[in-house]
């Protein structure tokens, strides 16, 4: 989602919060637990002067006021209740984009409901303990560092989402994962947690490649992966999710039944074991998402900051309230669920599926990069510098501890876990970049992960509902890339690099099979053939994937005309400085 206007003003003259005095039991003599003494028995330290009625009370669009609290940088005193506050909003403002994945790849490939809560649970945790290792910065050898030392909370890409989509596919249909097909001739996948641990593996052995890419200057990934590049990726990534699972999830489901079988669980959505199953596109569940979508719209209208800072929550909670109401509900995953539950509860065998490979290789080149577009719009609206050594050492940290975070999240039984720019809206409004938020929107990712009750209530959403706020987020992606594309200078050049990239991406987009069938008459491949094959035709069938390999081979191999050559090094900078984040969800 692209930051608000605010997120990309210049550092001001005045940051008050910086400047405030340090109270006398804060001296180096009283020590930390001091200092945490104050901070939690007076009321300065639980209060301080913040306006908690301007982060609070609900805003007109008419008003012109434009009253706006003190900024609170990086290390500045921070009062215990407003770090409280602050790193709820950041936590909740992310909730939806970290429990979409798990509940897309668990309705994928048909896992049970306890299986679903678990991997909910699973992401949460695994996000509050990768995001403090963001948060923290820590140095290593030469100069190195791990983290960035800002608010980069992690989450999971949307690449890695839409590749994940189509690797399941080819496990499908190679027999790796089982289907079972009625006489009618409609095809039923069986549940495949195996595909799941061949994923969880596959991602893990990738991962050290975007950990080599951290030491790779970020100015040299900057020339290889121009915004014309990056742009055009997350503009098909939002696209895609938008048509593959957002807009389908909107008119019932994604699991089968939008194909109208006339046998089976799916001849009704989202299956005929619901409470209230109907056809897929019924007006009845349009409706309950188009509540959501309009929940959304009115908390941006008329919300109050902290509102508007989790209007895609509101979304949530106002189509659950209507469709609770209506007995659209299942309330069995809440009755199943554990009260209380942690990683490793439930594991997954853990394989290597080799046609993934060279798909999972390609994603985290695209991590990467997200990474540097994230942490760029992270440090512009936490007013640090975007330009020098230290953002370097901030980049190279990020990317590293993005490339670990692939490495320790499959470990967790998690998908690969990178930086995720959503939050910075939350930075921008309350104009608090402070790391305190950040550890307590960790503390409460964690905690929502444990409860594991709340997995539960979030798996119990209807389709309708969670599609109509889900094909909003997509759409925020999608349009994140028309931003970045914004940055592209269109030469001549650059028109052509992107038309080809279209060419392949659109072509994916809107004809789903144009590149299945292309290895189908090589008669009996051998395995290591038949694997190679495979992977690239999931390459190939992923939009995102095939543009930006089109993208990347013209944009190396076409000259640049002689007024181009000499402006890139301008443009690389402006770009440095005002490109925003590609993942953004």
């Amino acid at each position: 989602m692209e930051s608000p206007p605010e997120a990309r003003m210049q550092p001001s003259t005045t940051v008050h919060s910086t400047q405030h005095e340090p109270h006398p039991s804060a001296s180096p003599s009283h020590g930390f637990v001091g200092r945490v003494a104050r901070k939690v028995s007076t009321k300065d330290g639980w209060l301080s002067g913040y306006d908690y009625g301007w982060l609070c009370l609900p805003s007109s669009p008419f008003s012109n006021t434009n009253h706006e609290p003190p900024f609170y940088a990086l290390d500045a005193e921070l009062p215990l209740l407003l770090a409280m506050a602050s790193g709820l909003q950041h936590a909740l403002a992310m909730l939806a984009g970290l429990i979409t994945p798990p509940i897309i790849f668990a309705s994928a490939l048909n896992l049970d409901a306890a299986t679903s809560s678990y991997m909910i649970s699973a992401s949460l945790i695994g996000c509050g303990i990768l995001s403090l290792v963001q948060i923290s910065r820590i140095p290593l050898f030469g100069g190195y560092y791990l983290g960035t030392g800002l608010i980069s909370v992690v989450g999971t890409s949307f690449a890695t989402l839409s590749t994940a989509n189509a690797i399941f596919d080819a496990m499908y249909l190679d027999g790796t994962c089982s289907s079972t097909r009625a006489a009618d001739g409609t095809v039923t996948r069986n549940a495949c947690p195996d595909a799941y641990g061949k994923l969880l593996g596959t991602s893990l052995i990738c991962s050290f490649l975007e950990m080599g890419m951290a030491f790779v200057p970020p100015r040299v990934l900057k020339r290889i992966f121009p915004p014309m590049i990056t742009g055009t990726v997350v503009l098909l990534i939002g696209a895609a999710l938008v048509g593959n699972s957002g807009a389908l999830n909107w008119a019932g489901g994604s699991n089968g039944c939008q194909n109208f079988p006339t046998s089976g669980i799916f001849a009704l959505c989202p299956t005929t074991l619901a409470p209230r199953p109907l056809p897929w596109g019924s007006p009845e569940l349009v409706g309950l998402g188009f509540l959501s979508f309009v929940s959304i719209v009115f908390t941006e209208l008329f919300g109050s900051p902290f509102l508007k800072n989790i209007s895609v929550i509101v979304g949530l909670g106002v189509g659950c309230i209507v469709a609770g109401a209506a007995g659209y509900i299942d309330g069995s995953s809440i009755k199943s669920a554990p009260a209380i539950t942690f990683l490793w509860v439930h594991t997954f065998k853990i394989g290597v599926y080799a046609p993934a490979i060279l798909p999972m290789l390609a994603v985290y080149v695209s991590l990467a990069m997200e990474a540097i577009g994230d942490i760029t719009a992270s440090a512009e609206v936490s007013r640090v510098d975007v330009r020098g050594l230290e953002f370097d050492s901030r980049v190279q940290g990020g990317v590293l501890s993005d490339g670990l975070g692939g490495f320790l999240s499959a470990l967790f039984t998690v998908t690969p876990l990178s930086i995720f720019a959503q939050n910075n809206g939350v930075i921008a409004i309350t104009r608090c970049a402070n790391r305190a938020a950040g550890r307590w929107c960790c503390v409460f990712l964690i905690l929502f992960g444990v409860l594991g009750k709340i997995s539960g209530a979030l798996l119990a959403i209807p389709n309708p509902v969670l599609g109509g706020v889900t094909t909003f987020l997509f759409a925020s992606v999608a349009v994140s890339g028309l931003r970045v594309l914004s940055f592209a200078r269109y030469t001549r050049r650059d028109r052509f690099v992107l038309a080809a990239a279209l060419s392949f991406g659109l072509g994916d987009l809107l004809v789903p099979g144009l590149f299945t069938h292309l290895f189908d008459r090589v008669r009996r491949p051998n395995s290591a053939l038949k694997g190679f094959f495979d992977s690239i035709t999931i390459i190939l069938s992923t939009p995102f994937l095939a543009a930006a390999i089109v993208a990347v081979i013209l944009n190396l191999i076409l000259p640049l005309d002689s007024t181009a050559a000499m402006e890139v090094e301008e443009v690389e900078d402006d770009a440095e400085k005002q490109l925003d984040s590609p993942s953004d969800v």
